[in-house]
């Protein structure tokens, strides 16, 4: 896999009530491997804010690091069959997240790269919804494939 990617990020939310929320985002990144783990880099603007949330990815079998900097402040560990703790920083205030997780899962090919992660969360100790998020990256000029 070259260092420049695309990264599309989708996240579906099963929340009591029995709606669902699902959101996606397509971002430029970057993408290495460092002593046994892959990484992912790219940066997220949000509406009405001009700095950057920087984002890294640290994956590996069984286990997905997500780290967010700059308007946000996170480190959140989805570490299969564990629940974590973290506390998550925004403009309006910070909330202490649990993250249940139930599966990692990593498929990496040669020009193409997909996570899923299953889990279940929590804001300031209280059930919110069960989540699933999908990473998908490829090589930039690669067409998306069903990995």
């Amino acid at each position: 896999m070259t260092k420049d990617v695309m990264i599309s990020i989708r996240g579906l939310q099963f929340m009591e009530d029995h709606e669902e929320d699902d959101i996606e985002t397509v971002q430029q990144g970057e993408y290495f491997f460092r002593n046994g783990s892959h990484f992912l880099l790219f940066d997220e603007y949000m509406e009405g804010f001009r700095e950057p949330v920087k984002n890294v990815l640290r994956f590996k079998e069984g286990e997905l690091t997500l780290t967010r900097r700059g308007l946000l402040h996170a480190q959140m560990i989805f570490s299969a069959g564990k629940k974590n703790l973290s506390s998550y920083q925004t403009p309006f205030g910070t909330i202490m997240i649990g993250l249940d997780t139930g599966r990692v899962e990593c498929r990496v090919k040669e020009q193409e790269i997909r996570l899923e992660v299953d889990y279940a969360l929590e804001a300031d100790y209280q059930y919110v919804a069960d989540c699933h998020i999908v990473v998908e990256a490829r090589q930039r000029g690669i067409a998306a494939v069903n990995l």
